[in-house]
C-alpha cells in the first residue's frame, strides 16, 4: 500500500486537471437540450476507464441515457466481488445568475473546486476511478474483483437502471455495492452513512377557466387556480408540521431510544447551523430534534410552483392553470408507490370542485438502512481512519438515492455508503463545490478500502 499511496500523492495535479475536464461537460439529464452532453460525459468515462486499464468497458444504450460498465476480475475466486455505482448526470443550474463562476467552468478557490457535479456525483465517482488506477498502474490488478456501473439518470429517478439491474443480474452480481454519493457529517470528520430516506415525488396540476381572464372582470366569479392550489397545499400539513395525508404514518417505524441517543452524540451546533443558512429560527415537526427531522423523519415539501404572470411589473390576470411539484422523504417501511396513491387520494378529496385537478407521480425510491456491524463496514472504518487519521462516525442522511434499495432487492448485495462531500457543498444549488482535501483523501481511503476488503 505504501507504493500505491505514494503514487496517489505524486499525481494530485493531474487528477485535478482530469476532474476539471470531466466537470466541464454539462450533462444535465432532465433537459432535452443537453441530451448530447450526457452522451458526451458517458463517452468521456468510457475512454477514461479504458485508459486506466479496466476490462470489458461497455456502453449500454437505454430508452433514456446510456449506462457505462467495466470490470477487473483478476483477483481470484477467493476474493470478494465489489460493484461500484455512481452517476455522471447532474442537476440543472438554475438560477444561473446566483453562480459566482459559470457552473461548467470548474474554478478552484482555496482548497475547493466549484462546478456543477463537483460533489454530486462526478467528483466522487472520480475518487474511485483514481483509486482503481493507482492499484492497476502499480500492481497490474486489484486486490479484489471489481465491477463499476455509472448511469446518466440518477437525477431523474434512475428509471432505466432498474430495468438494467433486472436484465443484467448475472453481469452485476457482487458481494458488496460501494457508493460514494453522500457526505461526511462535517469537515474533518470522516463518516459512514448507514441510512437514506426514500422519495415520493409528485406533481399537482390545476386547471380553471379555458383561458387567462381579466381579474377585474372575472375576479369573484371564477376560482383562481393559484388560489385553489394554495388552499390544497395549506391542507397538506398542520401547524405542528404533521403531514395530514390519510394513512401517511401507518408504516413509519418509530425511532428507537438507542437511535435517538446516538443522534445526541453527533456534534451539532444549532446556532452555527442557523447562521450558515441566515435564518432566525429553525422549523420542523414537533417533538424531534433538528438532526432527527432532517435525517430520520418523513417530510413533505413543495419544490416548485407556477401559475399566472411572472414578468416585470403588473398584469392583472386570473390564470387558466397553476401547478406545483411536491416531494416527500420517506423512512423505513414506507413504500413510495403506496404513498403516491395516498397522496393522490387525499389531494382529490380536499380539492375544490370549482377547478380540475390532476395528480401525477413523477418518480420515487425506497428508503435504505445498512447494518453497521458487518465485515465490509468494519473494513470501511479502518480505511477511513488510515486516510484521515481519526475514527469515523456513523449517521443517517436525509437525502435519497433511490437505486440503493434495489441493489439489495435485485442483487442481494448490501450497499456501503462511503461519501466524501460536505453538508455545505451546495449540491442541487448554485455554487456547488467539493473540498479538494476530501477528494484526495477520498482516493487514498478507497485504495485502502479495496485492500481491506480483500482480507474478508
Amino acid at each position: 500500500m505504501d507504493k500505491i499511496i505514494k503514487y496517489i500523492e505524486s499525481n494530485k495535479d493531474r487528477y485535478l486537471e482530469e476532474l476539471k475536464d470531466f466537470l466541464s461537460i454539462p450533462s444535465i439529464s432532465n433537459e432535452e437540450a443537453h441530451k448530447d452532453d450526457v452522451k458526451k460525459a458517458c463517452s468521456w468515462l468510457e475512454t477514461h476507464l479504458k485508459s486506466i486499464g479496466l476490462d470489458n468497458v461497455t456502453v449500454y444504450q437505454t430508452e433514456g441515457h446510456p449506462i457505462v460498465y467495466a470490470d477487473c476480475m483478476k483477483a481470484g475466486n477467493d476474493k470478494p466481488t465489489v460493484l461500484v455505482y455512481g452517476h455522471y448526470d447532474v442537476q440543472p443550474v438554475d438560477p444561473l445568475e446566483l453562480w459566482t463562476n459559470p457552473p461548467f467552468e470548474p474554478t478552484v478557490i482555496g482548497n475547493k473546486i466549484y462546478a456543477r457535479g463537483s460533489a454530486d456525483d462526478k467528483g466522487q465517482i472520480f475518487i474511485h476511478i483514481k483509486s482503481i488506477e493507482a492499484h492497476l498502474k502499480n500492481n497490474g490488478k486489484l486486490p479484489i474483483n471489481l465491477k463499476v456501473i455509472f448511469e446518466g439518470e440518477e437525477e431523474i429517478g434512475s428509471g432505466n437502471l432498474y430495468k438494467f439491474l433486472e436484465k443484467q443480474k448475472e453481469l452485476l452480481k457482487a458481494d458488496y455495492v460501494v457508493i460514494s454519493d453522500t457526505s461526511m457529517y462535517k469537515d474533518n470528520m470522516p463518516s459512514i452513512c448507514y441510512g437514506l430516506r426514500g422519495l415520493c415525488f409528485m406533481q399537482i396540476d390545476i386547471t380553471g377557466p379555458n383561458r387567462d381572464l381579466h381579474s377585474g372582470t372575472f375576479g369573484g366569479g371564477v376560482h383562481n387556480p393559484i388560489n385553489a392550489l394554495a388552499e390544497i397545499i395549506s391542507k397538506l400539513k398542520d401547524d405542528k408540521n404533521k403531514i395530514l395525508i390519510d394513512g401517511f404514518y401507518d408504516d413509519v417505524v418509530a425511532l428507537s431510544q438507542n437511535e435517538r441517543d446516538e443522534f445526541k452524540r453527533l456534534p451539532f451546533d444549532e446556532k452555527k447551523y442557523k447562521m450558515d443558512l441566515e435564518v432566525e429560527e429553525l422549523y420542523g415537526e414537533d417533538g424531534y430534534t433538528t438532526i432527527e427531522r432532517v435525517s430520520a423523519r418523513p417530510t413533505l415539501d413543495c419544490n416548485g410552483i407556477w401559475g399566472g404572470y411572472q414578468g416585470q411589473g403588473a398584469k392583472t390576470v386570473l390564470p387558466s392553470v397553476a401547478g406545483a411539484k411536491v416531494s416527500m422523504r420517506l423512512v423505513p417501511n414506507q413504500d413510495p408507490d403506496k404513498v403516491a396513491e395516498l397522496f393522490e387520494k387525499y389531494v382529490m378529496k380536499i380539492a375544490p370542485k370549482s377547478v380540475k385537478v390532476k395528480v401525477t407521480s413523477l418518480h420515487g425510491g425506497k428508503p435504505s438502512v445498512t447494518a453497521i456491524d458487518t465485515p465490509a463496514i468494519k473494513a470501511a472504518v479502518k480505511a477511513l481512519k488510515d486516510a484521515f487519521g481519526v475514527d469515523p462516525v456513523f449517521f443517517k442522511e436525509g437525502g435519497s438515492i433511490p437505486i440503493v434499495n434495489s441493489f439489495n432487492e435485485v442483487l442481494g448485495a448490501d450497499a456501503i455508503l462511503l461519501g466524501f462531500g460536505l453538508p455545505d457543498d451546495n449540491i442541487h444549488s448554485p455554487n456547488e463545490k467539493f473540498d479538494l482535501n476530501n477528494f484526495y483523501k477520498g482516493i487514498s481511503t478507497v485504495a485502502y478500502y479495496y485492500d481491506e476488503l480483500s482480507k474478508i
